[in-house]
């Protein structure tokens, strides 16, 4: 399971739901903005403060670039 940790604005957290939707991977988008979580809470949740804050299984791997090296890796795939 992968969930997303964005904004509405956030250019990187577009680019990672495309890199997702290409691959046909399922994910849950959490709009931090929509639920009123602060960046002192999402770093409490994920680790980190800046968006988009991606977590895989459980596990927050950081951001878009970081999803990339993932991919790039072939270490991502549909669950």
């Amino acid at each position: 399971m992968i969930q997303i940790y964005t904004t509405s604005w956030c250019p990187y957290c577009q680019a990672a739901k495309r890199l997702l939707q290409s691959k046909n991977i399922p994910y849950e988008e959490i709009d931090i903005e929509a639920r009123g979580i602060s960046r002192a809470k999402l770093v409490e949740l994920t680790g980190g403060r800046s968006v988009p804050q991606i977590i895989v299984d459980g596990e927050s791997i950081g951001g878009y670039d970081n999803l990339v090296k993932l991919d790039s890796a072939g270490k991502l795939q549909a669950t």
